[in-house]
């Protein structure tokens, strides 16, 4: 009888591994090469291939570099790689040489046709210089989108794109902390308000990576509510998504949605958002903003929603205009509704978002490609912006940290000048400002503030769990919610007399620092120096 291992080499073990791992590795070869060699042919083959610069050797790059390599993309060829990194200079990637740090791109001696920026975290300052060098050699440059843009974090040679905006910003990656997003998304019914919208929009592009058993896609525009309905059916085949055409203002229609649906988490983006016009329409922006938010929060306490997170802006710190202070008196509603419910009740404050629907981009960007004159309100105007997708994404990182009642701030980094946005989006169309396109000032229009504010003067600061987002307590005695809903009830009467006159009368009740702002006209003698503008792309 032969026990245990009696009788069996030593050596069995020291074989059998080499075995098992040359099995298991040239498995995984054979598998690569028969994918990169006859499943995945070459898209189109001609004469002549593209010579590409890679900006950045790191994994983004290798991973570009890989796809052509595989001869995936047979019109392709990578002849180098710049990357400031120390370590990588002089060194090969799949046998392509790195040849030199960035700033030597204008000393490469190697021809090529067009840089690609493989680096999604690269600075808007290290995007300005790369652009610059790339106009001045008379190349064009493209870039991979950041990683707030790539919900499936997947890069590849399909996702680039041409440099945009955005990229200048210099805004640092947003890491978020997924486990406490999933605690508040995953698995749950979520409403999305003005979920057409360019925040509604990218709210629900984002909770779809976080697998909610169900999204309701709730908006008064018909064709915006087809779109998103439309584009989630691609995106997506594991949440259940149900659209329906609502006007918030029509609580009756919106009590059958929420007794229908039955949502735990509440994403509140529908709002009249475009200052002059609610200015001239403040009945519009009060019955929407004001009356729309009063119907929501009161059917989520009725229908035991668990969270409600209000989307606001910095137009409701120190309001001047009739949308800010209608979005001052939203927020004072989930502050003060907060001890009559066991929902959770709160907002998420931030500034502008580059991109979004009626925003000063697109209109910038139509009036270059009509050849101007690009028209800026005053050479000093100065804002808050991020990207659509961080603005979504630090929503969601709020609402899953929320603390009932509270206002929470996105941090915005420095406010930008309106104008410097003008000139970089002159340049990256190969444009020269004041050459090419004429800039022009119309002067403030009524409502308009020269510069934007994010904290109230009456409000304290707390930081929260993480380092891009702030929470904000009002250093005031809070009315209580009778009270509030009392006033507010003048104001909807107010409303109903489409008097502007006596609508802002009651605003300015509801909230005493509201102080309606004028027409400013433009300033005199304005002498456009765009040298003085460093760095601009």
């Amino acid at each position: 009888i032969v026990h245990g291992l009696e009788g069996i080499p030593r050596s069995i073990f020291l074989l059998d591994y080499l075995a098992t791992v040359v099995m298991i590795g040239g498995f995984r070869i054979s598998i690569r090469l028969y994918f990169s060699h006859i499943v995945q042919k070459p898209i189109k083959s001609t004469q002549y291939r593209k010579k590409l610069l890679l900006i950045g050797a790191g994994n983004t790059g290798d991973k570009i570099a890989r796809e052509v390599l595989g001869r995936y993309y047979d019109e392709y060829k990578v002849i180098g790689f710049l990357d400031d990194d120390s370590n990588k200079q002089n060194a090969e990637i799949h046998g392509i040489p790195v040849l030199g740090k960035v700033s030597d791109i204008g000393s490469i001696t190697e021809v090529f046709d067009e840089i690609i920026i493989t680096a999604p975290s690269a600075t808007g300052e290290k995007m300005r210089r790369i652009v610059e060098h790339c106009k001045q050699l008379g190349k064009p440059c493209k870039t991979v989108p950041s990683l707030p843009e790539l919900i499936n974090d997947e890069y590849s040679i399909k996702t680039i794109r041409e440099v945009q905006l955005t990229d200048l910003l210099g805004r640092e990656e947003v890491e978020l902390d997924k486990d406490l997003i999933n605690q508040f998304i995953k698995g749950k019914r979520v409403l999305v308000t003005g979920a057409g919208g360019s925040i509604g929009s990218e709210l629900v592009r984002q909770c779809l990576a976080f697998s909610p058993a169900e999204i309701v896609l709730l908006d008064n525009s018909e064709q915006n509510l087809f779109l998103i309905e439309q584009e989630c059916s691609v995106l997506n085949n594991r949440t259940t998504m149900r659209a329906m055409l609502c006007n918030i203002r029509d609580k009756g229609l919106l009590e059958r949605v929420f007794n229908e649906t039955r949502p735990q988490v509440v994403l509140h983006a529908a709002a009249y958002k475009h200052v002059p016009i609610q200015e001239i329409h403040p009945w519009a922006a009060v019955s929407t903003n004001v009356g729309g938010t009063v119907n929501l929060v009161e059917l989520s306490g009725k229908y035991g929603v668990e969270k409600f997170v209000l989307v606001s802006t910095d137009k409701a710190v120190s309001p001047i205009n009739v949308m800010g202070v209608t979005k001052r008196i939203a927020e004072r509603i989930v502050q003060s509704i907060n001890d009559h419910s066991h929902t959770k009740f709160l907002a998420v404050r931030f500034g502008n978002v580059i991109g979004s629907s009626g925003s000063v981009i697109p209109t910038f960007q139509r009036q270059i490609k009509d050849g101007g004159p690009v028209t800026i309100t005053h050479p000093e105007m100065t804002r808050y912006f991020m990207s659509i997708s961080e603005a979504a994404q630090l929503i969601l990182q709020a609402g899953a940290i929320g603390v009932k009642g509270q206002i929470f701030l996105l941090e915005m980094g420095k406010p930008i000048k309106i104008r410097d946005m003008a000139i970089d989006l002159i340049r990256l169309s190969g444009l020269e400002p004041e050459i090419d396109i004429p800039i022009t000032y119309t002067g403030l229009r009524q409502g308009e503030k020269l510069y934007e504010e994010l904290i109230a003067k009456d409000e304290n600061v707390f930081t929260t769990s993480h380092d891009k987002i702030v929470m904000l307590r009002d250093r005031t005695l809070r009315e209580s919610w009778d009270s509030l809903k009392e006033g507010i009830e003048s104001l909807l009467t107010a409303a109903n007399s489409f008097d502007p006159d006596v609508i802002k009368q009651n605003l300015k009740q509801l909230i005493p620092e509201y102080e309606p702002q004028e027409y400013y006209p433009p300033p005199k003698g304005i002498d456009l120096d765009v040298s003085t503008i460093e760095g601009q792309a």
